[in-house]
């Protein structure tokens, strides 16, 4: 086995393989660029290397760099996560010429699959089945939008190289057709460095059913059974499991002998995900059609090792190292039930795009069956270079209501506060009830919208009441340990039981909750606290903070735990399930200029604009796009919200823009009349 492997990743995926070479016994080397130089994985590793800077094709996609690093520390093996240069065929090819193990599959298999339209057709060739659609070379716009019309709307626009969403239209008419297939090739480009497409049948109720496969240098391969990965946003996946809800034994078989078979036409070694997209409408009757090939590990792997008690990360440097497979087919079994759930930095309510910041605080949840993989750490920063996933948070259960109660009562526990994130989104989900009827397909956000994504919600009186009381408690707490502290102990002057002289005894706190203010009184009393929220009543609560920063509250006879950090203004409490974050404010204080603004078109993320498709003076309609942001290798389109004429255009393509930039000078219609 290898002394020592790098790992030519970042984050939560190169933690992952640390923690197996760690067991193992094996050193490892990590790689960082100049904003990772404090990270994780860098800390975790028994060596690191500085890249180079911040922006990926500056660092992490530095192939030269990366084999530099292997050879003056000595490292024997390269890792190379998920992402990156995981699928990149020259850099494995270039790992072989230095003498160093690609713990991944042989380059030509990464190039068999590394183009969509190519896989399609050695797929078609070894009998697996495949989506109606188009997949040649020829990228003349009127060629394809012909392939489309014969396909028959709706129609999926793919990039050929890459995954993840990006690159990816759904298109339902014609007219939507050519707006659609600039914006998918302009997305791959920017992301693959290629911008050829597909053209395949949209299927309208399709399951995203995955299958785990793995093989030895011998030929010998195996499949560790399915994944369904069905909840998406923006075309990735957002909730995994393990095994797909609803598969018989004999569809698994099927799916996992196609998958085998798919390994085996290209000649693969080490672990591989053979994609499946499942027509669940009645008159589809589960038939399943090849999708693509993932020629490295998955982000999802963990539901996998779950069920079937495997490490699979071991699994692969085994592999690399040329002995067998540890298991043979018959020797592989399911045990119960593993979901996993993707905690991203980002803004459901605002289209899923991603969120930038620092994580001030971040306690993720124990207990059986639970695990959580992250690269991240309280403190930490989430950027625009990189992924906005801090954490991926995996659950096991005997059966699948075993696993989604241990999954809801993970969420209810996990803490991230300092910027947006989809934590109050997956809880939704998990408590959905089409979710715990495996109601499941590609479009099961988008269904269940409404329910998913409801808006703003009013905080309860219980956050109030507990965000009043803990910034009490804590300023009681620290006024008597300065009184233990002092030479007088008991001066009067380190009392902090709320008597004033010539006052009411209570303390008032103001918090805005959107555009909503509430005013909480807390009243000092003998045997406790009363609480007043707004214009209610008073009514009795006691509340202690414990030594692990809990809180203990009592009101109006219902006790719950606690828990509350604050962001400078930003109050986030954790109360018996409930998240909430509010707003402490003085409404004595200045607050300036309130009227400023006006027609603003403004960044709704950091991130590069990739084109202006407006000029200063252009009279547009509403829904007109405007500018093209990309961000995180995903564009978002800003469009006019309203009839209007644009006034003046700041940036131009390839500028970069900060959160809340003014884009675009904007007059409405109505303000010209």
């Amino acid at each position: 086995m290898f002394g020592k492997v790098l790992i030519a990743n970042r984050g939560e995926i190169a933690c992952r393989v640390i923690r197996t070479c760690r067991r193992l016994g094996i050193a490892t080397v990590a790689v960082c660029s100049e904003a990772d130089r404090n990270a994780a994985h860098v800390e975790m590793a028994d060596e690191a290397v500085l890249l180079g800077p911040a922006p990926a094709r500056d660092s992490y996609l530095k192939a030269d760099l990366i084999l530099k690093a292997a050879r003056d520390t000595g490292a024997q093996a390269i890792h190379p996560g998920y992402g990156f240069l995981s699928e990149n065929d020259a850099f494995a090819e270039a790992c072989a010429a230095a003498g160093v193990v690609f713990i991944g599959p042989p380059a030509d298999a990464i190039r068999a699959m590394g183009s969509k339209s190519a896989a399609k057709r050695i797929m078609e060739k070894a009998g697996v089945p495949l989506v109606p659609g188009y997949h040649g070379e020829d990228q003349d716009p009127e060629l394809l939008l012909s392939e489309a019309r014969r396909i028959g709307w709706p129609v999926l626009i793919k990039a050929t190289a890459g995954g993840g969403g990006k690159g990816m239209r759904a298109v339902h008419s014609e007219a939507e057709f050519p707006a659609a297939l600039a914006g998918a090739k302009r997305e791959a480009a920017a992301s693959f460095g290629d911008d050829r497409v597909l053209i395949e049948k949209y299927l309208v109720t399709p399951r995203h059913i995955e299958i785990q496969v793995f093989a030895d240098q011998s030929g010998q391969a195996v499949y560790l059974f399915e994944r369904d990965c069905s909840i998406q946003r923006r075309h990735q996946k957002v909730v995994e499991e393990a095994p797909a809800p609803g598969m018989d034994e004999a569809t698994r078989r099927a799916m996992g002998e196609a998958a085998v078979k798919a390994a085996q036409a290209i000649g693969y070694v080490g672990a591989g995900t053979v994609e499946f997209i499942v027509d669940a409408s009645p008159e589809g009757k589960g038939a399943f059609y090849f999708m693509e090939m993932n020629t490295r590990l998955q982000v999802e792997h963990p539901v996998t090792e779950a069920i079937t008690g495997q490490d699979l990360v071991d699994w692969q440097l085994q592999v690399a190292d040329g002995r067998p497979l540890p298991l043979a087919q018959d020797e592989l079994t399911i045990n119960g039930h593993a979901i996993e759930v993707r905690l991203y930095a980002e803004d459901p309510d605002g289209d899923f795009l991603p969120a930038t910041g620092r994580l001030a605080h971040l306690v993720p949840p124990m207990g059986p069956g639970v695990r959580v993989d992250s690269g991240v750490r309280a403190g930490d920063e989430v950027s625009i270079h990189y992924d906005p996933m801090i954490a991926k948070l995996i659950v096991h259960g005997a059966d699948r209501d075993e696993a989604i109660r241990r999954l809801q009562a993970a969420l209810a526990d996990y803490e991230v506060a300092g910027l947006k994130t989809n934590l109050a989104f997956l809880r939704r989900v998990a408590a959905h009830p089409a979710f715990a009827a495996a109601e499941l397909d590609t479009r099961f956000i988008e269904r269940h919208r409404t329910d998913l994504l409801p808006g703003p919600v009013p905080v309860s009186d219980r956050v109030l009441a507990t965000a009043a009381l803990h910034r009490l408690l804590v300023l009681a707490g620290a006024t008597a340990e300065r009184a233990a502290a002092s030479s007088d102990p008991h001066s009067p002057w380190a009392i902090a039981d709320g008597w004033r002289m010539n006052a009411v005894s209570h303390v008032d706190d103001h918090f805005r909750d959107g555009e909503r203010e509430i005013a909480v009184r807390v009243h000092f009393h003998a045997a406790g606290y009363g609480v007043s929220v707004g214009e209610g009543p008073e009514r009795p609560v006691r509340a202690t903070i414990e030594a692990d920063g809990r809180m203990i509250v009592d009101l109006d006879g219902h006790r719950f735990t606690a828990r509350v950090a604050e962001v400078g203004t930003r109050v986030h409490v954790w109360a018996a399930g409930e998240h909430a974050a509010i707003d402490r404010f003085d409404p004595f204080a200045f607050t300036g200029d309130e009227g400023a603004g006006g027609g603003r078109l403004v960044a709704p993320m950091p991130g590069k604009v990739v084109q202006v498709l407006t000029e200063a003076g252009a009279a547009v309609t509403k829904g007109t796009p405007l500018i093209v942001l990309e961000a995180m290798k995903m564009e978002h389109t800003i469009a006019a919200p309203v009839d209007g004429t644009v006034e003046a255009v700041h940036y131009a393509a390839g500028d970069l823009v900060e959160d809340g930039a003014e884009l675009i000078a904007f007059a409405p219609a109505e303000a010209k009349a």
